[in-house]
């Protein structure tokens, strides 16, 4: 398992147990990826997962470009368009994931991308 796979199932692990349902992991399109598709109620989260071992140079909320947004946003629409669902609203989320003692820190920023 790569490093950021390895990040991406601890972010899984993490949102399941703050109560989402897991639906799929790495969703590629040509725009780009998905890390995680979760479901919080009837809302479809897509989320995406940034690992920083330290924030001397930023947060790891701050690593997402508004690049990135835009590849996930295009790839997002490409998934609503593959399997629509009925689902009340969609959110973007970013979930951080940082060292902290012998285990990890979460910041989990909910609607992070408007």
């Amino acid at each position: 398992m790569t490093r950021g796979r390895r990040f991406e199932r601890l972010a899984r692990d993490f949102l399941v147990s703050q109560g989402l349902r897991f639906v799929e992991a790495n969703f590629a399109t040509r725009f780009g990826e998905i890390d995680l598709i979760m479901l919080d109620g009837r809302v479809l989260v897509f989320v995406e997962v940034k690992y920083r071992s330290s924030e001397r140079f930023g947060t790891s909320l701050e690593q997402v470009t508004q690049g990135k947004i835009r590849r996930i946003k295009l790839a997002a629409q490409a998934y609503l368009q593959a399997y629509p669902a009925q689902v009340e609203a969609v959110r973007f989320d970013v979930v951080g994931i940082s060292p902290e003692g012998k285990g990890y820190r979460f910041n989990w920023v909910k609607g992070a991308v408007q």
